[in-house]
């Protein structure tokens, strides 16, 4: 198996890289000496402790440097019958929050039920359950400030815009884009047809202008659909894999998209103009759980039922899409013909 991808014994359905405001003292004098490493956070398991597979968290190195994850977790988190099927990373390092009543040298736990989504946004903790319930509170007082019984059927996933005014949920029917300071329901985001809305995911534009991506399964595949959240109104819909889409995320600055899909499969698009610049096909035997970009958008953490765990590089690219080969190919060829013209070869 690559050094980048890794088997912990554990069924996963979450990855996150640790936000580096989160490593103690120690920690960043270890990496301060060539300041390739990372820590990524997967969590997982089987469920009840009696399907044999342990319930845990589990917490990485990975050296980009050398591409490779550790061979063995630096630490691994019982959390017994709590499976950790649900999970946020706060953005300013300040714990992890899932099912588990438990605290430990980097996070602090909050108690939530196992099928909650989870939306952590540093200010505001959002919560949406199979039940279609759909909760918003203050963080970190807890003060609830929406409650929604009946956002929908059953909650999909959710997320709050950058500037913390709106947070959209998906689940059954359309989207629903809610404002946090009346507490209502602002918006519809319809579907298409046949569509069946899966992921939702905010971000910002070259403009430092908000926009919304939501994937969209039809009969011909998985899409993704960006929306203009002035009008709320579909700017365009890009269709990306025939295959079902089972995980989603956007990098922090919103030049990156990521899709994984049922067949373990991992798409990287350039968000502006929505065409894939990079496949891994089977990056994992089984279905991909999760999606994490780093912090500076150069590695992208994946998680899988197979109870692999695996980090991508991601490659640089020019502006205008053009590969660095391609530039390489040109300059390569300028230093053929100026050697030509000097030796006489060309007039």
């Amino acid at each position: 198996m690559e050094g980048n991808c890794k088997k912990y014994g554990v069924p996963f359905y979450g990855a996150s890289f640790v936000p580096h405001n989160a490593l103690s003292s120690s920690d960043t004098q270890e990496d301060s000496g060539n300041g390739s490493k990372n820590y990524v956070i997967f969590a997982g398991g089987g469920g009840e402790g009696r399907s044999g597979i342990p319930n845990a968290l589990v917490v990485s190195h990975f050296d980009s440097s050398s591409n490779s994850l550790s061979d063995q977790p630096v630490e691994k988190i019982g959390t017994g019958d709590d499976l950790p099927y649900r999970m946020a990373v706060h953005p300013g390092g300040e714990g992890v929050f899932c099912s588990l009543p438990k605290s430990c040298r980097w996070f602090e736990w909050d108690i939530l039920k196992n099928d909650d989504i989870i939306k952590l946004n540093g200010s505001l903790l959002a919560t949406g359950g199979e039940d279609g319930t759909l909760k918003v509170f203050k963080w970190p007082s807890m003060e609830l400030i929406l409650d929604a019984p009946k956002a929908h059927t059953s909650v999909k996933n959710l997320d709050f815009s950058p500037d913390g005014k709106f947070l959209v949920s998906v689940g059954s029917g359309p989207g629903r884009v809610w404002d946090i300071s009346s507490s209502i329901a602002k918006s519809s985001l319809t579907k298409e047809n046949d569509e069946v809305f899966g992921f939702c995911k905010f971000s910002q534009n070259s403009e430092n202008d908000q926009v919304l991506y939501v994937t969209a399964m039809r009969d011909r595949g998985g899409s993704i659909v960006k929306w203009n959240t002035t009008t709320w109104k579909r700017i365009s819909s890009k269709h990306i894999v025939r295959n079902p889409i089972s995980a989603f995320n956007v990098s922090d600055d919103g030049k990156l998209l990521a899709v994984g899909t049922i067949q373990g499969d991992i798409f990287i698009l350039n968000s502006s103009s929505m065409k894939v610049q990079t496949v891994v096909k089977k990056a994992h035997l089984g279905l991909v759980t999760a999606l994490a970009f780093s912090s500076d958008s150069r590695a992208l953490a994946s998680t899988s039922l197979d109870s692999s765990a695996r980090v991508t590089l991601i490659k640089e690219t020019t502006k205008n899409g053009a590969s660095v080969w391609i530039i390489l190919l040109i300059v390569l060829l300028a230093a053929i013909l100026y050697y030509a013209k000097t030796e006489g070869f060309l007039v």
